[in-house]
């Protein structure tokens, strides 16, 4: 028959199992293990975070930190700094065919330091190209014959205002030259293929001249002796469909007439046949002299 538990027996059970319990848990411990609750979830484990290193702001006056981490590698995405664009051509101020003002003050300039050697016309023909390549070239600059932005600057830095006489001077009388035997009696326009000059004579004396032009090679000026048969004080071509003012026909359709062609660009330029005459003012002069009948004598 079994007999119960004494209460000195139940108190060294309880004495027994507590020390049981004490050398699991003293055995727990120094194996670093964790008792975990059956049939429990499995924790999550947190991230360890690194130390934080103090940054330039916190340091006081601002000084980078000797312990500072060295700057991190850039990968081979990132983004790269886009290269600096090259600098924009300087704009075109003035080129061929421009007629203005403006072109004459550039005329003018580039004459008061030798670049240009007539009369500022205002247009930007031929000859202006090439005195604003040549400006160009002594400067250093682009030899592009146009008037950019650059090549105004440096000439305005190089030259002073013109004067009004520099912007339209007065034209300067031709050379005088011993004319054709013909030219010497009678009223007689007088015109020398070689000086390039009209002289407007009468009875052997020279009454005026002025600068003449005259036909292309493919289009030749006559020569010979003449007579004027018909003069138009606004005449316009009917071949060319060109303005032909003062004109005074002496050979088929050729005439002597004001040219704004030749007051523009000189002798870069050539008439169809026709006398060209660029000074306005004289040839007016001139064709109110003149009647019809008189002679033309055009010679070298």
């Amino acid at each position: 028959m079994r007999r119960g538990l004494t209460n000195s027996d139940a108190r060294g059970v309880r004495t027994a199992a507590a020390a049981a319990v004490g050398v699991v848990a003293l055995v727990t411990l120094t194996a670093g293990c964790k008792v975990e609750t059956v049939g429990a979830a499995e924790p999550t484990a947190l991230p360890v975070q690194a130390p934080t290193r103090p940054t330039d702001d916190a340091k006081p006056g601002g000084g980078a930190s000797p312990s500072a981490a060295p700057p991190a590698t850039p990968s081979p995405t990132a983004s790269r700094t886009p290269s600096a664009r090259p600098s924009p051509r300087p704009s075109t101020l003035m080129s061929v065919g421009d007629r203005s003002e403006r072109v004459r003050e550039l005329q003018a300039r580039l004459r008061q330091i030798g670049h240009f050697d007539r009369s500022p016309t205002g247009y930007y023909g031929s000859a202006t190209v090439a005195s604003v390549r040549s400006f160009q070239d002594k400067r250093g600059l682009e030899r592009t014959g146009r008037t950019d932005t650059v090549t105004w600057d440096r000439l305005l830095a190089m030259t002073r205002e013109p004067s009004p006489e520099e912007l339209d001077p007065p034209p300067a009388e031709p050379e005088a030259v011993k004319p054709d035997a013909r030219c010497m009696e009678g009223r007689v326009l007088c015109i020398s293929k070689n000086s390039r000059t009209l002289a407007w004579m009468i009875d052997g004396r020279v009454v005026s001249s002025m600068d003449v032009r005259f036909g292309s090679q493919y289009t030749p000026t006559r020569e010979g002796a003449f007579s004027v048969y018909w003069k138009s004080r606004h005449h316009v071509s009917t071949l060319y469909d060109s303005p032909m003012p003062y004109a005074m026909f002496f050979s088929g359709g050729q005439a002597v007439h004001y040219s704004s062609d030749f007051a523009a660009r000189g002798y870069n330029g050539a008439s169809h046949g026709c006398v060209n005459v660029r000074d306005e003012g004289k040839i007016a002069s001139l064709y109110a002299q003149v009647r019809n009948g008189d002679k033309v004598v055009i010679y070298w």
